[in-house]
């Protein structure tokens, strides 16, 4: 089969191995649970994938700029799978030590081996002229979407047939995305590129961050991933607060309404990256949908928790006079799902363009590690916050989420478009 760079390819390669994230990450806690471990050893399984991925998503960026995307992608996605069949022997298991050391592990391999996301924004840099990148950018946060929405479906299925089915599907799903990726993707690294100055990883941290504005736009994509997991891990807990749910039903349908509203989130955030993004980027430019995407997470999160209703969400009597605190949740969380799903392509769009083309994976890369390192902070910070005020991780994640839109707008205005000087490479 003839290979050559297709965008589709790359948006088929995340979308698959984002499914395979979403099978498996819904089920930690069950598992975990099924094993008797405590909330600590759970929160350190789960915060293992983003640990690992802070320390590896630069390297893997790193050694794409060196090797070429394609060996990277291939070997990313060859070690997810292998880190998804440690997972379905794990959930085999009857000796509960043992089975979570290899719960641990398998996610741990699993970050470590996370490079895909980092080389496939490369990919689109390296295909795409300067001024589509925000909005090819934007088909990467769809599959991502798209991959979250279809993972915890195909987990259930997955279920059905045991324990380990979720584990085994995810395997198979990156198995056929590394036949595809092998037999298809051609490298998009041109064969003149000049080679990357190799440097250690913590200098290539201070190299990148040490640009003013792409260290202006890596902090904002922090500030913008750590209030959304902030929101992400508590939500379950506000609603079920907020609408009595545990007081009005059963187990299975409070994960039925907390499933359904991340699969109203998921949709909505889908639909924004895969088609507005790139006719927003046209109509404000860059620095501008940053800060506006900013305002309405920030706004979306201060006013969440203040919704309070009774009972759980019926969703074929959306409209019942009764779901009024439903409906108002509801337009709320899509405000938010646009916001938050708006900020990643600009930001990753002009980190492109701000980026020589022999250091798109670096910088990328530690754009990414620095999303992952929002992501362990930002649970450990709002949980206990949480347990004293829920309004309060809400607010204070709110007010961070406005202010890095201002920051964004006025230092970003005027001075950042596709034409701008790159940082230098060395």
């Amino acid at each position: 089969m003839k290979k050559g760079p297709s965008v589709l390819v790359i948006f088929i390669t995340v979308f698959i191995d984002l499914i395979g994230f979403g099978i498996v990450v819904p089920l930690l806690a069950l598992y975990g649970r099924n094993f008797g471990a405590n909330a600590w050893t759970l929160a350190v399984i789960g915060a293992s994938y983003s640990a690992a991925q802070f320390i590896f998503a630069p390297i893997w960026g790193r050694m794409s700029d060196r090797l070429g995307r394609r060996p990277i992608l291939l070997m990313s996605t060859a070690g997810a799978a292998i880190s998804y069949v440690i997972f379905a022997i794990a959930s085999t298991l009857s000796d509960a030590t043992t089975a979570l050391t290899l719960l641990l592990i398998s996610r741990t391999f699993a970050g470590a081996c996370g490079g895909n996301i980092t080389v496939a924004q490369a990919y689109i840099a390296d295909i795409t002229p300067p001024e589509n990148r925000s909005k090819k950018m934007g088909l990467i946060g769809m599959a991502f979407g798209l991959g979250f929405i279809c993972g915890p479906i195909i987990a259930g299925l997955g279920l059905k047939i045991s324990n380990s089915g979720p584990g085994w599907l995810a395997a198979g799903l990156c198995a056929l995305n590394f036949i595809l990726a092998f037999f298809i993707l051609a490298e998009s690294r041109k064969p003149t590129s000049e080679p990357a100055k190799a440097r250690p990883h913590l200098k290539q941290w201070g190299h990148t961050l040490s640009h003013p504005k792409i260290g202006l736009l890596i902090l904002t994509f922090f500030l913008a991933t750590f209030a959304f997991s902030c929101f992400e891990f508590t939500l379950p807990l506000l609603i079920n607060d907020n609408f009595g749910l545990h007081l009005s039903m059963d187990e299975l349908r409070h994960a039925t309404t907390i499933t359904g509203l991340f699969v109203y989130c998921g949709l909505i955030g889908a639909f924004v990256q895969g088609g507005a993004t790139g006719r927003l980027v046209k109509k404000f430019g860059e620095p501008k949908l940053i800060a506006l995407s900013l305002f309405l997470t920030g706004a979306s999160l201060i006013l969440l928790p203040m919704i309070k209703g009774d009972g759980p969400l019926a969703w074929s009597h959306l409209f019942n006079g009764a779901n009024g605190p439903w409906i108002k949740t509801l337009g709320v969380l899509a405000m938010l799902a646009i916001g938050s799903q708006m900020t990643r392509p600009p930001i990753f769009g002009l980190l492109s363009n701000l980026t020589p083309e022999n250091e798109q994976g670096a910088t990328i890369g530690v754009a990414q590690g620095i999303g992952s390192l929002a992501r362990i902070f930002g649970p450990l910070f709002a949980m206990p916050l949480y347990a004293h005020t829920p309004l309060l991780p809400y607010a204070i994640c709110g007010v961070i989420a406005i202010v890095a839109g201002i920051l964004a707008v006025s230092r970003l205005s005027g001075a950042v478009s596709t034409t701008s000087a790159p940082m230098p490479a060395a």
